[in-house]
């Protein structure tokens, strides 16, 4: 079954435009009900900081207590937390309204199974197909009912603090923590400054309106700029939703997903706590990819999308993967991409070894990559394009075994993304814009 609303992670898109309504979001709860708990149940309900946030949680509030299931409002809280608390709460589903990393004027809606992992694409077509009929009301009786989850911030705060050891703490760090004015702002700093840290908190004042402008994981810029005035030993920022991690160095040089996946893995491999291979996808860097294998550390491409990360690391028995974005998934901690989990480990590392960041990054060498995202004004058949598949073979040919090219569509927003690199940096930046101006001709 072919899926018309569910991308790469969830629903997604701007508020008030179809399927982004409330009218939509109830209907959508009620399918999600009959198709996942059709004899009623318990559903976590938890958000990010956007305006819209309300009224999303009210709508599928109603949808899924007219179904006849139990709401549990867990409020402004990191998608991760929400993957754990739906595990903790022995609720049967979890819901995440959150667009991520895209500006306030967008939302979305994405599910957890009762095992805090993401469903299946066939589920999802399920789903999509109850969304014909109409929403559902049991009789009196038998409807659900909503209670806030007043500690769902503590909860999932004594998680994240339970993934690293007892024995460890984070005192004489002094860190700047970037909390993009997301799901993150409360738990982010307490769990930190808990453990001992010095904290430097930016991001952390929401006001509906300002979730990742200017700030979090997207815009490292501020933290930069804050880490070396204050002269902090390391900043982190994290997306909206609190799914994605991005560091800065003392020096103020900024760590990517693939620079984290090499940390950990290298620290884990000394510590023989390292299983199975290393996951990233076919955006990650090949630097990473020749890095882990100095080592002798296997490394496999997934698709793009942290959901497609996760397959490949139950497939192989890994469980360390993610993407250059910041989605880092420690699958022996837990279920899904979390960054704050992922951000003590890194903090963990620092102490242990007594390296900075910067020390720790040093056996990566990067190859040049460039990514143009190529604004569109629908999704666009790359497959069915005659025009886009001669210039992307051309490119493969000249390009040769000197680097990789990727062309892929978005799964969340009206985007192609082009992507070139290669060893020559002026090579692949022309490589890239001759790609992407025939994306923009064609699309």
């Amino acid at each position: 079954m072919s899926r018309e609303f569910f991308g790469t992670d969830g629903i997604r898109g701007p508020v008030g435009v179809h399927p982004m309504t409330a009218e939509f979001a109830l209907r959508l709860a009620s399918a999600v009900a009959r198709v996942l708990a059709p004899d009623g149940g318990t559903v976590a309900i938890g958000k990010d900081t956007r305006l819209s946030g309300y009224m999303f949680e009210s709508a599928l509030e109603a949808g899924f207590v007219a179904a006849g299931m139990d709401a549990l409002l867990l409020g402004p809280i990191p998608t991760p937390g929400i993957a754990y608390l739906t595990r903790e709460l022995n609720a049967d589903l979890g819901v995440v309204i959150s667009a991520s990393h895209n500006p306030y004027h967008d939302n979305g809606i994405k599910f957890f199974d009762k095992n805090g992992g993401k469903l299946s694409d066939d589920l999802e077509s399920e789903i999509e197909a109850k969304l014909v009929d109409a929403a559902i009301t049991r009789d009196s009786r038998n409807l659900g009912r909503a209670t806030r989850v007043d500690t769902a911030g503590e909860r999932y705060k004594a998680f994240c603090i339970s993934t690293i050891p007892s024995s460890l703490n984070l005192e004489g760090l002094k860190i700047v923590v970037d909390c993009s004015h997301g799901a993150g702002y409360k738990v982010g700093p307490r769990t930190l400054s808990e453990l001992g840290a010095e904290i430097i908190p930016i991001g952390c004042s929401p006001n509906g309106r300002n979730i990742n402008d200017g700030c979090g994981s997207n815009h490292p810029e501020l933290l930069k700029l804050t880490v070396q005035g204050v002269g902090a030993d390391v900043g982190i920022a994290f997306d909206g939703d609190g799914d994605r991690l991005i560091m800065v160095d003392e020096n103020g040089g900024v760590v990517d997903g693939d620079q984290i996946l090499y940390v950990l893995a290298r620290a884990r491999q000394a510590s023989n706590t390292l299983t199975g291979p290393v996951v990233g996808t076919l955006m990650s860097n090949l630097g990473l990819e020749q890095a882990l294998g100095s080592l002798g550390i296997g490394f496999e491409r997934a698709k793009v999308g942290d959901r497609y990360v996760l397959e490949l690391l139950r497939k192989t028995g890994g469980q360390l993967g993610g993407e250059a974005s910041g989605h880092i998934i420690c699958l022996d901690k837990t279920t899904t991409g979390d960054a704050l989990i992922c951000a003590l480990e890194m903090l963990c590392v620092m102490k242990e070894s007594g390296q900075s960041l910067a020390e720790l990054t040093r056996g990566f060498e990067r190859y040049p990559q460039i990514l143009i995202n190529v604004n569109t004004a629908s999704r666009v058949d790359l497959d069915g394009s005659k025009e886009i598949q001669n210039a992307l073979t051309d490119i493969e040919n000249r390009l040769g075994e000197r680097g990789r090219v990727v062309l892929r569509a978005s799964g969340t927003e009206p985007v192609v993304r082009v992507m070139v690199e290669g060893n020559d940096h002026n090579e692949v930046v022309a490589l890239a814009e001759e790609l992407a101006e025939v994306v923009r001709q064609t699309a």
